[in-house]
Parts: C-alpha cells; sequence; structure tokens
C-alpha cells in the first residue's frame, strides 16, 4: 500500500492554484517524489537588490566631506552614491527620479542635503547603513540654483532663479522669514534683472557677511545684521563661479568670456587683477582673444608657498576636438591636465575643514562623464591616485556577463596573481584619499566571480565576494586577430560595421578554467589558463563552412532541400568542411564572384607572445558561403573532461575537438531529428518567431535560448548596441522561420531509452523547443585520446516544450545536481609527470541504470514552460506553464539551502523559482518590467541565491533572492559614518584676539529665528517629512538634529548647574565667613584666661 504523504498533497493544490499545469507521474512508472524529499520553501526566498557597483551613471554634481572622508555623487536620474574606502559603496535613489544639481554634507555630521531638478531639497541620513530621507521641503514658486551651507552651521542659503536668497533650517527643515530680495541686493539704478543666484559664500573671517553672486556678473557682500548690501562688484561678462581666499579680503571670479578677475574686498570700483588663463597675449597690449567659458574656479592657499588656483574650461576657441582639461596654476607654473571624458565638476580637496585657515590642499577629485580622477597635488607632476572602486565596467561596452557563485577557492588568487602584473604604473604612491566608513561584518565567505564581455573584444574577471567588486584580470581576445590600420583598409569580409571583436556570449569552466568565448563575426576562441609565459608561433586556426539552409516555408520538412548548386551538403560531417589548423584560407573573394570560404576576420600570421593566464589554444572561424555571411553564433559550451566545443546558430551545430583540433561534427539543425521523429516536420510560424538575425544577442554559457530570447515583441532589432550590415539573398522571412539552435548541456547520461548504462552524452535545445540527445564515444584517456578519433550519434529527440529551450540540467534519484563531467586544472605549459598527477583525477560516472528503472532525472526549462522527465525512459514526470502571456528571458538551475531549484526572469518583470523535481512554484515577484533590451541581455542567476543585471550602461545591479541573505544584508553592508573628532579650530593668535581681525562669528539663530525674522510664507515651499523620519529615529536622534538638539540642551543643563554650582558656592563663603567670626570672637573670649579658669 503506498505512503499517503498529505504536504505533497497540499504542495500540488498550491501549485495547481497558481495557474501552473502539473501533471502526476505517468501509470506504470514508479513516483520519485518517494524518493526525492523536497526540502525548499516559499519562506527561504525573498527579493531584494543588495548592492550597486560601477561608475554613476550620468553624473551632475559632487560633494566631500573631508573629516568622514566620504565622497558622494549625485545623478541626472536622482541616484545618489556616496563612496568611502575601497569596498565601501553605497546608493539610494530619489523617488522623483529629477536630476540631483547640487549636494552639500553637514561636515561630520553624517547627514547630506541634496537639492533635485525639480526644486526640492532633501536631508539624508547617513548614520544608517541604507540612509534614508528624514525631510523634504518642495519650492512651489521659484526655481533653486545654488545652495550654500557654512561649516557647522544649521541654517542653509537656497539662491533661485529669480536672484533671491532664501533660508532654511536643517534641524526641522522649516524656511525662515529672513530673505534677501534681489532689488534689495543690487543697486537701485539697475533697471535690468540680474539673473540667477549663480553663488553664496560667506566670508570665511566674518559669518556676518555673505557674498552673492549674479548669472549677469554682480557680485553683492550682503551684511546679514544690518540687511543691506556693503559693497558691489561689477564686470560686463557672465559669472561662472566665485572662491574666497581664506583671510577673506579677496575672491576670485571666473566668467564666460575666460576670464578671472581677482578683487579686493573693500575696493568694489575696479579689479584688482584680471587675468585669461588660456588667453593669447596681444603684442599691442589690447584685450586678449576671448576664450570658451571658466565654470568653475578653486582658491586655496597653502602656509608654506605659493596658493593653488585650480579651474576647469577656459580654453580658446583655436582649440577645436581638443579634450576637456583642468588647469592648475601654482605661483608661476601652469599646468594643463587632459582628461579623456567632458568634466562634470571637481572638488579640491583641503587639510582642514575650516574656510578661515591655510587650506593645504593635497588633491583633486575630477568627476568625469565617464570617469573618476583623483590628481595628486603634492607631487611633482600630478599623478592620479590608482582608483580601487571598480568603476571600469563600461570601459568598452558590455556586451553579455556571467555570474558565478561558490567558485573553487583557488580561483581568485591564481586570477589575482596574473592579473597583479597588468597594472599600469605611473600612478601616485600615496593612499586613495576617499577613505571613510567602514566594510561590513558579512558572513557571506564564498568565493563570487563575475566576468564580463565588451564590446572591443576584452573579457574582465571580477571578484564579487561579501559584496565588494574588484576587477582581478583582463583578457584582450582581439590580440588574435590582424587589426585593419585604417578605414581604406577595413576588410569587406567584416559582417558588422564597428566593434568586429565584440563578445557575443562565452562558456567557463571554473574547475579546469577552460574558457570558450564567442565573437559577433562569427569566431569562436578557445584558451587554456596557465602561469607561465609563452610565445606561439603560428595560432592554431580551424575554418568550418556552416551551410545555411534555404527552406520553403510552406514546406512541412523545416530543413528544405539543399541548393543544388553547392559542392558540399550543409549537414555533411565529413573532414573536408574543416580546413586543417593553421591552414591559411584559399577561398574567392574576387569582385566578380561571390564572397566563399572567407573568414570574417584575419588571423594573425606573426608570432603572438602571451602573458601569464588565458593563452589561445583554437581559434575557430566560420567562413563565407557563396555570398552569404555565416550567420551569429547562439550558443556555446565546452567541457574540458571530453575535450570538445560545440557552438550552434540558426544553419545547426558544430562539435569541435580541442585537443587534436579536428571538427567532428557539422551538421543542419532539422538533421538532428531521427527519421522517425515525431516532432519533425511541424514548423513553427514565422510570423510568431522573435528572431532578429542581424542583432547581437547574448546567450550565455551555452544554456539560454537564441536571438528570441534577447527581444520583447513589442522592441525593435535598433535597440541593440550591435547591428548587422549585410546583403542576403535569403529573404527576412526565411531566416526568421529557420529553427536555430539555443543551448547545450554536457552530461552523463542514457542516451536512448533502452539504455542501461550511462555514457557521455550532449543535450542540444533548440528555438521550436526541441531537446535533442546526441551520444558521444571517446577513447581511453592519454595518448589514444590524443590519436584516436571520437564517435558522434544523433539519438533523436528526447522532449519537446513551447518557445525556446533555455537551459537543461540532470539530477540523480535523490534530487542532487549531476554537474557535467570535468578535468582538474593543470598547467599546460608544466612538465608532463605534472600534467599526469592532476589528469588523472576524473570525477566517477554516475551509478549504471537497473533493469527497467530511471535513476535520472532530465530538468528543461524553456521560454513558455518547464519539463522534468525520468531517464533513461524519458517519462514525463513534471510539467510547468511558467507564462502564457509573455516568455522567459534568462532561466539557471541553481543550488539554494542545500538543494536545488529552477530561477527564471520573465521579459514582463517577473522573478520566479520552481522546486525541483516537482516543479512547485516557490516564488513569483513582479520586480523589474524590461524597459530596455541590456538587462534582457545581462540578466543572470547564480547559486546561493545571487543575480545580477546591467542596470545601465555604467553599473551592476546585484540582487538576491534568499531569505538568509535578505536578513544578513544589514551585517553585510558598508558603514558610511564613523565617529570622528571634528580638528580643533584655527589658533586665532594673541594680537588677533587682543586687536580683532580674526574670524568674526555671528549668532544666526537671533538673525533668522522665528522670533526676529518671522514666519516665512506658506505657499513658498512645502514641508514633506520623509519616509526615514520614523525608521531613521534612532539613527537621527544620534544623527545632526539629534546632535545639536542634544548639544542646546546640554548648554542648558550646564548653565542651569553653573548657576546651582554658584549659588553654592555663595553659601559656603557664607558659611566659612560666619565660622570665621564665631571663631575670633571664641578668641578675644577666652585669650586672658588661664587654663584652670576655663
Amino acid at each position: 500500500m503506498k505512503k499517503f504523504n498529505i504536504r505533497k498533497v497540499l504542495d500540488g493544490l498550491t501549485a495547481a492554484s497558481s495557474s501552473s499545469s502539473s501533471s502526476a507521474a505517468q501509470p506504470g512508472t514508479p513516483s520519485q517524489n518517494d524518493v526525492v524529499q523536497e526540502t525548499l520553501q516559499s519562506e527561504h526566498f525573498q527579493l531584494c537588490k543588495t548592492v550597486r557597483h560601477g561608475f554613476p551613471y550620468q553624473p551632475s554634481s559632487m560633494a566631500f566631506d573631508p573629516v568622514q572622508k566620504i565622497l558622494a555623487i549625485g545623478t541626472q536620474t536622482g541616484a545618489l552614491r556616496l563612496f568611502g574606502r575601497a569596498g565601501v559603496e553605497c546608493y539610494c535613489q530619489h523617488e522623483s527620479g529629477a536630476a540631483v544639481i547640487q549636494l552639500q554634507f553637514l561636515i561630520n555630521e553624517g547627514a547630506l542635503v541634496s537639492a533635485l531638478a525639480d526644486d526640492s531639497i532633501h536631508l539624508w541620513n547617513l548614520r544608517q547603513k541604507i540612509p534614508a530621507i528624514l525631510h523634504s521641503l518642495k519650492f512651489n514658486k521659484e526655481r533653486i540654483t545654488y545652495c550654500h551651507l557654512p561649516f557647522q552651521s544649521k541654517w542653509l542659503y537656497i539662491g533661485t532663479e529669480r536672484g533671491n536668497i532664501h533660508i532654511v533650517n536643517v534641524e526641522s527643515f522649516t524656511l525662515s522669514g529672513y530673505v534677501i530680495m534681489w532689488n534689495k541686493a543690487i543697486e537701485l539704478s539697475t533697471k535690468t534683472h540680474p539673473g540667477p543666484v549663480v553663488h553664496i559664500s560667506d566670508n570665511p573671517m566674518d559669518e556676518g557677511k555673505l557674498l552673492i553672486g549674479f548669472e549677469c556678473g554682480v557680485v553683492v557682500l550682503w551684511d546679514l545684521k544690518s540687511k543691506k548690501a556693503d559693497y558691489r562688484y561689477n564686470y560686463d561678462e557672465a559669472i561662472h563661479s566665485v572662491a574666497w581666499h581664506h583671510e577673506g579680503k579677496q575672491f576670485v571670479c571666473s566668467h564666460s568670456d575666460g576670464t578671472l578677475t581677482t578683487w579686493n574686498v573693500r575696493a568694489p570700483a575696479k579689479a584688482a587683477q584680471i587675468i585669461t588663463p588660456h588667453g593669447k597675449q596681444p603684442k599691442d597690449g589690447k584685450k586678449p582673444e576671448p576664450c570658451k567659458p571658466i565654470l568653475k574656479v578653486e582658491y586655496k592657499t597653502t602656509r608654506a608657498g605659493d596658493p593653488f588656483m585650480v579651474l576647469s574650461g577656459g580654453l580658446s576657441y583655436d582649440t577645436v576636438g581638443r579634450r576637456a582639461c583642468l588647469t592648475v596654476m601654482h605661483g608661476k607654473s601652469t599646468a594643463v591636465l587632459e582628461m579623456d571624458y567632458p568634466i562634470v565638476d571637481f572638488l579640491t580637496l583641503c587639510e582642514t575643514p575650516y574656510p578661515n585657515d591655510f587650506q593645504e590642499p593635497y588633491a583633486v577629485v575630477v568627476l568625469l562623464e565617464k570617469d573618476l580622477v583623483v590628481i595628486d597635488l603634492g607631487q611633482i607632476g600630478y599623478p592620479i591616485f590608482e582608483n580601487p572602486y571598480p568603476l571600469t565596467i563600461h570601459e568598452s561596452p558590455v556586451t553579455c556577463v556571467e555570474y558565478f557563485a561558490d567558485c573553487p577557492a583557488e580561483l581568485i588568487p591564481a586570477l589575482y596573481s596574473v592579473g597583479s602584473r597588468q597594472k599600469r604604473q605611473g600612478y601616485s604612491k600615496k593612499e586613495w584619499p576617499v577613505s571613510g566608513g567602514n566594510w561590513g561584518q558579512g558572513t557571506q565567505s564564498y568565493p563570487e566571480i563575475i566576468i564580463t564581455g565588451h564590446a572591443d573584444g576584452s573579457i574582465k574577471f571580477w571578484d564579487a565576494s561579501a559584496l565588494m567588486l574588484q576587477v582581478l584580470y583582463k583578457l584582450k581576445t582581439a590580440k588574435v586577430f590582424e587589426r585593419a590600420r585604417g578605414k581604406e583598409e577595413k576588410p569587406s569580409t567584416d559582417i558588422v560595421d564597428e566593434d568586429p571583436f565584440a563578445i557575443q556570449t562565452l562558456s567557463w569552466c571554473p574547475e579546469s578554467r577552460m574558457l570558450c568565448v564567442a565573437g559577433v563575426s562569427a569566431h569562436v576562441i578557445i584558451y587554456r589558463f596557465s602561469k607561465q609565459e609563452v610565445t606561439t608561433e603560428v595560432v592554431q586556426l580551424l575554418e568550418v563552412r556552416m551551410q545555411c539552409e534555404f527552406s520553403d516555408v510552406d514546406s512541412p520538412d523545416p530543413g528544405g532541400d539543399q541548393t543544388p548548386t553547392l559542392p558540399t551538403p550543409g549537414a555533411s560531417s565529413s573532414p573536408q568542411e574543416a580546413e586543417p589548423p593553421t591552414q591559411p584560407s584559399t577561398g574567392s573573394n574576387s569582385s566578380d564572384g561571390p564572397r566563399d570560404n572567407i573568414p570574417c576576420l584575419q588571423v594573425r600570421s606573426s608570432p603572438l607572445k602571451q602573458s601569464p593566464g588565458y593563452q589561445v589554444e583554437l581559434v575557430v572561424q566560420l567562413v563565407w558561403v557563396s555570398g552569404e555571411p555565416p550567420q551569429p553564433i547562439t550558443s556555446l559550451a565546452i567541457n574540458s573532461s571530453y575535450g570538445l566545443v560545440v557552438f550552434g546558430n540558426s544553419s545547426g551545430l558544430a562539435v569541435v575537438d580541442y585537443l587534436q583540433k579536428t571538427l567532428l561534427l557539422n551538421m543542419g539543425t532539422s538533421e538532428l531529428y531521427s527519421p522517425s521523429d515525431p516532432y519533425q516536420g511541424q514548423p513553427r510560424s514565422p510570423r510568431k518567431a522573435r528572431q532578429p538575425s542581424g542583432a547581437l544577442c547574448d546567450s550565455n554559457d551555452g544554456s539560454n535560448a537564441s536571438e528570441d530570447r534577447c527581444k520583447s515583441p513589442t522592441s525593435d532589432a535598433k535597440d541593440n548596441s550591435f547591428t548587422r550590415s549585410r546583403s542576403s539573398s535569403v529573404t527576412s522571412i526565411d531566416r526568421e522561420s529557420r529553427e536555430a539552435i539555443s543551448s547545450f548541456h554536457f552530461c552523463e547520461s542514457f542516451p536512448r531509452k533502452t539504455d542501461g548504462q550511462v555514457g557521455p552524452c550532449l543535450l542540444v535545445g533548440t528555438t521550436q523547443g526541441s531537446v535533442m540527445t546526441v551520444a558521444l564515444s571517446l577513447p581511453p584517456a592519454g595518448d589514444q585520446r590524443l590519436q584516436q578519433s571520437l564517435g558522434i550519434a544523433s539519438c533523436g529527440t528526447m522532449v519537446r516544450l513551447k518557445g525556446g529551450v533555455l537551459t537543461m540540467a540532470l539530477l540523480d534519484f535523490t534530487g542532487a545536481l549531476l554537474p557535467p563531467p570535468y578535468e582538474s586544472w593543470y598547467d599546460p605549459n608544466a612538465s608532463d609527470e605534472e600534467k599526469e598527477k592532476v589528469r588523472r583525477r576524473r570525477p566517477a560516472s554516475p551509478p549504471a541504470s537497473q533493469e527497467g528503472q530511471d535513476t535520472q532525472f532530465a530538468v528543461v526549462c524553456s521560454e513558455k514552460q518547464a519539463k522534468v522527465l525520468a531517464l533513461p525512459s524519458q517519462t514525463r514526470l513534471y510539467k510547468h506553464n511558467i507564462t502564457e502571456t509573455s516568455f522567459v528571458l534568462r532561466a539557471d538551475v541553481v543550488q539554494m539551502a542545500g538543494t536545488n531549484c529552477i530561477a527564471c526572469f520573465c521579459a514582463n518583470g517577473h522573478i520566479m523559482t520552481l522546486s525541483l523535481p516537482s516543479l512547485r512554484p516557490l516564488l513569483d515577484l513582479n520586480y523589474l518590467p524590461l524597459t530596455d533590451m541590456r538587462i534582457a541581455r545581462t540578466f543572470c542567476f547564480s547559486n546561493l541565491g545571487q543575480a545580477l543585471y546591467l542596470t545601465s550602461p555604467t553599473e551592476i545591479q546585484r540582487i538576491t533572492y534568499s531569505q538568509e541573505t535578505c536578513d544578513n544584508l544589514q551585517e553585510m553592508l558598508s558603514e558610511l559614518f564613523t565617529p570622528v573628532e571634528t580638528p580643533e579650530a584655527p589658533n586665532r593668535g594673541f594680537f588677533k584676539g587682543l586687536f580683532g581681525g580674526g574670524a568674526q562669528s555671528l549668532d544666526r539663530e537671533d538673525l533668522f529665528g522665528e522670533t526676529a525674522a518671522g514666519k516665512a510664507s506658506r505657499t513658498l515651499a512645502q514641508h514633506i517629512p520623509g519616509p526615514g523620519s520614523m525608521e531613521g529615529m534612532k539613527g537621527a536622534a544620534s544623527g545632526v538634529v539629534g546632535d545639536l538638539a542634544r548639544a542646546r540642551i546640554a548648554l542648558d543643563e550646564r548653565g542651569q548647574k553653573l548657576g546651582e554650582l554658584e549659588e553654592r558656592t555663595a553659601a559656603m563663603m557664607a558659611s566659612a565667613e560666619s565660622f570665621s567670626k564665631h571663631a575670633h570672637d571664641m578668641m578675644v573670649k577666652y585669650k586672658d584666661k588661664k587654663w584652670y579658669q576655663l
């Protein structure tokens, strides 16, 4: 009698209620669920973002806390990125998505003020690991143009487009009634409006004097107490920025004509000095020619020498096409530092946070459109610091991504050791100056590696362990090919307009360290990892002629007849299909005949010096066939145990033996079906196909769909980064209807239903949902493997699904994952003895099947559904329809909480997980609607609940679908704020203190408080409590608001205690006086008496 399990019944009901069609075990087949105890439950899953890596996309503003040593960058999409020491990063987002126009730290308070283009300002609490907004203020009537928060002040000055200045209390985020109106600031005789406020700053030596710069060229020194202008400075060119000398007697303005004007505070009639740093000085004494605007200037003093003046812009107009420059003027020397990208902003880092002290600048942080550069001002030649952040993800556009969690432990040190030799020289010898924050105390200790493929053919390996990211090693695949020196020399065989070396997909075996990459020019390169440098005299080359299948759409046979004029059929597996290794092409490329047997790229003929790391083993190139360019490679897989690489496209598949450097199989897709196959002759309607054959698409690691997985039904092929320009005689509808290879999986399994013994197999998935089995016959290892040929036999279709096949996997009868067999890594350049020691270690084969009993599960997931089959009987045990209205973009079989599941990402934004083997839905959340092709192309899952995608062209977003990781996220995240003592204020000196002349303080509370200034207009701005105001109360209580409030309470208490102490002291003095008087009286009374008279 069968044992009844109520949990499984409930699980089945749950699966049925979630619109899935789950089928029970079919009659005559033993129920596998009796054997497999599934432990994964919905409680194991939760979805949340973890960290964001990379350069902030479209940066717009920057700020630095000189005490906490934290850098903040705002972007045009309302994002905030905060950086401390290497590994300390934080990302947060303004809900409105408006551009961040300015950032101001409350220095050493753990708070940040952001001003947005939608005229709102926000106070961020940085004392919690995930920063939150405490307060927001939305201006209704005026547009914000400039903000200024003096050091150790709670009053924020806000300049507007109308030329007015409003003042906000950052504790309560309320407006003061004190307003500086533009018409009072400028001269009454001036009839024109001065324009927006472009600068606000207080005099470093007198907080009561406010310097206001208007766009038209007028600068006003405003007396806050008397509420009137002390001085007005006029110049006939627009102002872009203003900077003070620390003594408060001079300031410098930068102008739109490329000039710098220096003004003495007490001499407003005329500028003390006017210079044009990049202007050519005419000999006749006339004004120099105007230059481009100087967008920003900073004026920093040093105790020991000349001041520094740092400025951006100001180049002469005849430098057309010249790159953006930063100019550093120090004494009589002027250094012009060229940047790779336009400058967004820059900040000079100084030793002191006090504006009234010698600044002692030591570095300049330059925010570029696509990079962050820090210049060392203390060394000759101004070298840059080595950037510890992973900001070079976008160095060349990312075209594909793979994510490997829980890798072999020795991989990261091995990659780091070869990658460390690639580092540039000439960096500053000092430590990176942005050094604030602390690392998280994460419990995640397993190694994680991210691999990114790029448009220039480079591949980068990143250490992604413990929520950090650090580049380990960079491989340049383009070195294998000859480069065209100029446009006129560009080969006519290119099938892409640009970036012919772009990486399309890759397959990596972490255990053996074998790497295989497929490029957009229909080329495949196989790499081995070696710690020794070698020089390859001749790069091994294999050319493969994959015949396009011309099919009639109405024909029931998806393969159709071969074109009779071609000498060799496309489905042939004869060795004549491949050119022998290293043999040059003998094809025709004459102008009067069609191109034939010509590869798209020319492999280099000169010797190739290969540094330690990944070294070329073999290059495989698809060639043109009778004027037709080779079809893009849609899937790829490598197996180190078998010594095979397999790749496929819409023409078919090819199997290459990279040990013997031979082509084993070159077969059309239709020939994989056996003659008795029930699935053959069922072509899909071409109108429903989503295969833009001319677009780059990433089907990664040989376990993804073809080009159709990369396109949403409504998207256009133009969305992709790469479009092919080729003239094709095949109509587009023919190409669309062609069945392409979408995924591969090497395994030890049962090729046929009747087999009782496992053997090497290759599972092949197609874009029309078929999964076929190919049996492999391998000679014994050792010398025989290198000499004897391999046998390959197609065994027909195993199963058919709706939609293109994305991923396949095998489980044993306990539900444990059966990974593809692999060979442990050995150094190919080591001695033969060392190689043999390693190569003998080969994973044991799974147990053979007993008569009539299934011992394996085959898991297959397509764009629409997932199925689980029992092997060798190929009986379908479970089926789950994942989506009816959308389609799956990425699916992976991953390890999670000690067992396995399928993780899926749909085009409608849903992330789902299914249990194995029963395909119970465990997680289904609407996370991220597909907004662009980048997400579809780069989304990938990994083991232990990790996933990632490219959220912008420059940034990787990592997420987790693991409840355990979500629970531990607070511990794992880094801390931005660390308690640091604020440096002491500069000493005023004896004579300055005696005769005045030092910094003048101001009680702003008396000026801007409600009692003195009154209430502000209610309609001017609206106060919005932030989402972090309640949640962040603990942080805020220890944050800026709490600190200031506690300081005030402490002062009150201190005053009260001082009063009580004074009273007690007075009482004690009175008591002492009384005691003294009594003692004196006693002494007088008994002065003349003898002792015996007492």
